[in-house]
C-alpha cells in the first residue's frame, strides 16, 4: 500500500512542479533556458497543449511528479519531467508515477509513450526497460542537449 496519492494537475502546485525539476537538473545536469521556460509555465507549455501533469502526494506536500506533452502525433505522448523530492527518493515514487502514465495512457488510447533520458542515468534507464521501453535512434536535433538515449513504449 503506498502512502501518497496521485493526482492530476492542480495550479495550486505549480510551484512545487518548478521546484522539484529544477533542483533534479541542478542536481545531474544543468537547467537549459527551455527548461526554466517550461517549467515556469506548466499551464501555457503543458496543460494548454493537451498535455498532463500528475503529483504523487502525501498531507497535501508534493513528493513528486511527471509530464505527459504532446507530440506531432495526437496519439504519442512525451513522457517528460519527472522528478521526485530528494527526501523521497528510493520509495518507488517515481515508479508509481511512471505506471500511472502507462495505465493513463492505455485508459485512453494512446498508441505509444515516448521520452528522452541520458544513459548516466543508469536507475533510470534500467526502470524504463524494466517497465518495456525500447530504445530508439535519437534524431540530431533533440530538443535537449542533456539527452543521449530516446526510448518508446508501444501501447497498441
Amino acid at each position: 500500500m503506498k502512502a501518497f496519492e496521485i493526482i492530476p494537475f492542480k495550479n495550486t502546485y505549480t510551484k512545487d512542479f518548478y521546484k522539484l525539476n529544477i533542483e533534479w537538473l541542478e542536481t545531474y545536469f544543468y537547467v537549459e533556458s527551455f527548461d526554466e521556460e517550461v517549467l515556469s509555465k506548466p499551464e501555457t507549455y503543458i496543460i494548454n497543449k493537451g498535455g498532463h501533469i500528475f503529483f504523487a502526494v502525501a498531507n497535501k506536500k508534493v513528493l513528486g511528479t511527471v509530464a505527459l506533452m504532446p507530440t506531432k502525433d495526437p496519439r504519442v505522448f512525451e513522457l517528460t519531467k519527472m522528478a521526485v523530492s530528494p527526501e523521497q527518493r528510493g520509495q518507488k515514487i517515481g515508479q508509481h508515477l511512471l505506471q500511472h502514465c502507462i495505465d493513463f495512457a492505455q485508459t485512453n488510447n494512446y498508441k505509444a509513450l515516448m521520452l528522452y533520458s541520458a544513459t548516466k542515468l543508469e536507475n533510470a534507464i534500467y526502470i524504463y526497460r524494466k517497465f518495456g521501453f525500447k530504445e530508439l535512434e535519437l534524431e540530431k536535433n533533440s530538443p535537449y542537449d542533456r539527452s543521449d538515449i530516446k526510448m518508446e513504449l508501444k501501447l497498441v
